[in-house]
């Protein structure tokens, strides 16, 4: 089963594939429409989020800006979590 995590919390996703990528899909277009109520730009990012689970090009952005993050906010190499990655 698929999970996500965000501010260390994990949520589970769908365990199909195409519902994760419609689901992903479909957050990210009614984001668009943000400035309608009850939609909201934070749609987005949450679309972005799932579909990071099975696309690899939004899986790359998302790693970017983890580590963009990171270093912004100075964390030291052993909070990156790049950097928790052991290589032999």
């Amino acid at each position: 089963m698929a999970k996500v995590k965000i501010f260390d919390r994990h949520w589970h996703l769908p365990k199909s594939k195409p519902i994760r990528i419609g689901l992903g899909i479909i957050l990210v277009a009614l984001g668009l429409l943000g400035f309608l109520p009850v939609l909201g730009f934070w749609m987005i990012p949450l679309g972005l989020l799932v579909l990071s689970v099975d696309l690899p090009i939004v899986r790359r952005w998302r790693r970017q800006l983890t580590v963009w993050w990171h270093k912004k906010r100075g964390d030291t190499e052993g909070d990156v979590p790049a950097a928790k990655q052991k290589v032999d």
